[in-house]
């Protein structure tokens, strides 16, 4: 494909995420399927393809931490020093959302899981579109997809190339979600998800075991919950998980 049809194609999924419609994307761990997070019609479009109830809200890609202005609280010390070690990668943090975050992502509890994916297909769309929730890329209940074949197989009859003719046409009928294919990815291990959200901002827990262990998280944070007078993530220790 030509710089130029990597142009156009970018566009197209673009310009369809920003009229509420929906995208596969590739990222550092699984393919996923996402929308622009502050639509709040394309955010329940997105849980109905998943086959999720509003119970699960999405997480929240973004270029980059800039993105989180207006988006979540204050950062911990925590998440700061997280952002720094691993980001991008494969890592999602679970903050307090900001107190006047009108969109509707699901039941939050006010909080809102967020994480900026190393790759560069997601990051180029991200900058352009702004932050998107984005959840695996497969029905609830079912194997993550690696690979765009698989993408395009969990949601039979409504996946379009990007780069086909006719992927920007208004008219969905013979597909409403747009898939680009950026190749195989890493997976099928998913993001780590640790919640620094509330009394975890000194106090982190694991929400879900994934491509970074305790220990690597442990190296970061260790530090600066010992600072702040909090109990350090001692690698190898049991830590609290739902």
């Amino acid at each position: 494909m030509t710089d130029v049809n990597e142009d156009r194609t970018l566009s197209t999924v673009v310009a369809h995420v920003r009229d509420g419609g929906l995208v596969i994307i590739p990222t550092d761990t699984v393919y996923g399927i996402g929308t622009l997070a502050s639509d709040a019609a394309a955010v329940a479009r997105l849980l109905a393809a998943k086959g999720r109830g509003r119970q699960m809200p999405p997480p929240v890609l973004v270029a980059g931490p800039d993105q989180l202005d207006g988006v979540v609280g204050a950062l911990p010390p925590a998440a700061q020093a997280l952002m720094e070690a691993f980001w991008p990668g494969a890592l999602t943090i679970i903050l307090d959302a900001a107190p006047d975050l009108g969109w509707d992502l699901g039941e939050t509890g006010g909080t809102i899981a967020v994480r900026m994916p190393d790759h560069p297909l997601a990051l180029e769309l991200l900058r352009a579109t702004g932050p998107m929730a984005v959840t695996s890329a497969n029905h609830t209940g079912q194997p993550p997809a690696t690979d765009a074949a698989s993408a395009r197989v969990a949601f039979p009859g409504r996946v379009r190339e990007a780069g086909s003719p006719g992927a920007g046409s208004p008219d969905r009928s013979e597909g409403d979600i747009l898939l680009l294919d950026g190749g195989a990815t890493p997976g099928p291990v998913p993001s780590t998800i640790v919640s620094l959200a509330g009394d975890h901002a000194y106090s982190p827990r694991i929400i879900r075991d994934g491509v970074l262990s305790l220990s690597q998280l442990a190296v970061v944070l260790d530090p600066v919950l010992t600072q702040a007078g909090a109990s350090p993530m001692t690698a190898g220790s049991e830590v609290p998980r739902p």
